[in-house]
C-alpha cells in the first residue's frame, strides 16, 4: 500500500480498537504487576512483563491488520516497513504509576504517514478516557458516562501568574537536579506545578485544559507521539526552547494566550540552571 493510500481515519479506528484491547491486558495484569520488574536507564526506569505483553499484542494486532508497516516500540519493537506508515507505541506510559496504581497510566499509538504523525490515541487504562485526534480534524475526549464525545480547545490563561503548568522529570540523578532548579524558580512565577508522571496524559490534558502549559526534557517519540498531535489538534503551541523544533530536546505545549512569556521564561531558567 502507497503512503498515499493510508487513511488517517482508518488509521485512528485501527489504533483506537487495538489500544482498547491493550488496556483489558493492562487492566487484568495491574494486580500482578509488582510480581515482574526489571530496569532500563536507572534503578527508577522500569519495565515489567506486563509493558512487554502489551506491546507484544499492540505490534501483533497492528501488523496482522496491515503488514507492510513499519513500528516503533518502547520495549524494542522495531521495523522499518515498506508502505510509508510506522507506528509508534507507548505500551503503558506511566510504568511507576500502573505499578503503584496511581489512576495516570495509558497506551499510546500513533500512525505516521511519510514521518509525519497524522493519528492518535491515548487511553487511560485508570479512568477509560480515551483521547483522539487526526491531523486537520481537531481533538476529542471519550469518557466512561458520557454519551457523546468532547472537542478539545485548550485553555487560554490571562498571565503567567495564572498559569497551572505540567512537567516531567527524567531518570538521572544529574538531571533530576538540574530540572529542580528550574522547578522551583518557575513554581514562584506561576499559579502551581503538577507532575503526574505520564507525558502522553499529560499533553492529553494539556489538550482538554486541564492545565494550561507542559513540558518535558529528552522525551522520546513514544512519549509524545500521540499525546502531541492530540495537543496541536487542540490548539495548543508546540516548541522547543529558543526556537528548537518540539522535543528537540525538550518538548513544550502551551495554551497560545500564554506562549511568548512562557517559553521566554522557561528559556531563562534553563539557560540559568545550565
Amino acid at each position: 500500500m502507497s503512503a498515499s493510500a493510508a487513511d488517517p481515519r482508518a488509521l485512528l479506528d485501527l489504533a483506537v480498537a487495538v489500544a482498547r484491547e491493550a488496556a483489558e491486558l493492562v487492566r487484568r495484569g495491574r494486580a500482578s504487576a509488582a510480581d515482574s520488574v526489571d530496569v532500563k536507564s536507572s534503578p527508577v526506569d522500569v519495565v515489567t512483563a506486563v509493558d512487554k505483553a502489551s506491546e507484544e499484542l499492540i505490534v501483533g494486532r497492528l501488523l496482522t491488520a496491515r503488514p507492510d508497516d513499519g513500528v516503533l516500540g518502547e520495549e524494542g519493537a522495531s521495523r522499518p516497513g515498506t508502505s510509508g506508515v510506522r507506528w509508534v507505541v507507548d505500551p503503558i506510559d506511566g510504568t511507576v504509576n500502573f505499578l503503584y496504581d496511581f489512576p495516570a497510566y495509558a497506551v499510546s499509538i500513533a500512525a505516521e504517514v511519510d514521518g509525519v504523525v497524522r493519528a492518535g490515541v491515548v487511553l487511560n487504562v485508570a479512568t477509560g478516557e480515551t483521547f483522539t485526534a487526526v491531523s486537520g480534524e481537531g481533538a476529542q475526549l471519550d469518557a466512561p458516562g458520557r454519551p457523546d464525545p468532547v472537542r478539545l480547545h485548550g485553555s487560554r490563561p490571562a498571565s503567567l501568574e495564572q498559569t497551572l503548568v505540567a512537567t516531567g522529570f527524567g531518570y538521572q540523578v544529574e538531571q533530576r537536579r538540574a530540572q529542580g532548579a528550574v522547578v522551583a524558580q518557575l513554581v514562584t512565577r506561576v499559579r502551581d506545578i503538577r507532575r503526574n508522571g505520564s507525558a502522553a496524559l499529560d499533553l492529553c490534558s494539556a489538550a482538554a485544559g486541564r492545565v494550561d502549559a507542559y513540558y518535558e526534557l529528552d522525551l522520546n517519540p513514544w512519549d509524545h507521539g500521540a499525546g502531541a498531535l492530540i495537543a496541536a489538534e487542540a490548539g495548543l503551541v508546540l516548541a522547543g526552547l529558543d526556537g528548537r523544533p518540539f522535543a528537540e530536546p525538550m518538548a513544550i505545549a502551551v495554551a497560545p494566550s500564554i506562549a511568548e512569556p512562557f517559553l521566554e521564561l522557561l528559556s531563562h531558567l534553563h539557560a540559568a540552571a545550565g
